[in-house]
């Protein structure tokens, strides 16, 4: 349960600081995560991204302070890190239907965002299964987007991407030629200051020449937790992808090599298919306390 009491910790530390200038890095550093991993699974274990929450938060004590002080609504706007009265009353109203200084006068349809609190739920007759792998560096060959985790826009583009590279005839292509784990979709190359990914349909490099319009990329060496995926694409993927977040990484002594991740797709049968099988590939680490 480390990686749970590391969350606390980071929600105690955002608590402490609504009114210092919070980076998400500092955040970050106290789950002892990346940027793009902790903002990834605090979104998976939230429903909020980092900033939202902290957004909400401060606007839940700024409101409590107007109404219960005379405070004036700029110093509370300064107070909670805004730059001017008019960009804290845009982000008062947006939350709270209201203006700071409306709050002020009648605050009885004022909302409030608690603090927030991770526990693991353990549901006895809903196991996670998962094995390790050790797999030596590879190569990928395929086609690629670049898309934003920003407001869960890469999973629209990744999902157009996969109608659009089957119905272009991409997929049957790279299906000609499956190595040993079947079509694969490939994250990688995140840029953590601007949240964004690559995303790559492909296939493990089995032949000598590729077409022109394909590019070949090279996995990396790794450790992989893979995680079993049962049931038709694409609704039982994001399922397991949630639990892997919520659930394993708090409840074990691994955490994210910060690597490509991987979903792989047997070729040989129907995606839509409620017993269709699937995997989830990620790069792990043994936590160094845990070593």
């Amino acid at each position: 349960m480390e990686g749970l009491q590391r969350m606390l910790d980071s929600l105690e530390y955002i608590e402490r600081n609504l009114d210092n200038n919070l980076l998400i890095e500092d955040i970050a550093y106290i789950a002892c995560m990346s940027k793009f991993h902790f903002q990834r699974m605090f979104n998976m274990l939230t429903g909020y991204t980092v900033s939202e929450y902290i957004r909400n938060r401060r606007i839940t004590v700024a409101a409590q302070e107007l109404i219960n002080s005379n405070s004036k609504v700029i110093d509370v706007a300064f107070k909670y890190g805004y730059e001017s009265p008019e960009s804290f009353t845009k982000a008062f109203r947006k939350i709270q239907g209201i203006s700071p200084s409306e709050a002020k006068k009648n605050s009885q349809f004022l909302k409030a965002y608690p603090k927030l609190s991770f526990q693991i739920q353990l549901k006895g007759d809903v196991e996670m299964d998962y094995k390790i792998v050790e797999k030596s560096a590879f190569n990928v060959v395929g086609k690629s987007i670049r898309t934003t985790t920003i407001g869960g826009e890469n999973n629209r583009r990744i999902d157009a991407f996969w109608v659009e590279s089957n119905q272009n005839g991409l997929v049957s292509e790279l299906a000609k030629n499956c190595g040993p784990l079947g079509l694969i979709g490939v994250c990688m190359d995140y840029d953590k200051q601007h949240e964004n990914l690559t995303y790559l349909i492909g296939v493990e490099k089995n032949i000598e020449h590729i077409p022109s319009n394909w590019e070949e990329r090279q996995i990396p060496s790794a450790t992989w937790a893979v995680f079993p995926v049962h049931g038709a694409m694409p609704d039982a993927m994001p399922k397991v992808w949630d639990r892997i977040f919520s659930e394993w990484f708090p409840s074990t002594g691994y955490e994210h090599a910060g690597g490509p991740e991987i979903e792989v797709y047997p070729s040989n049968a129907d995606p839509s298919s409620e017993d269709y099988y699937s995997e989830i590939w990620i790069p792990i680490n043994k936590r160094q306390q845990d070593i």
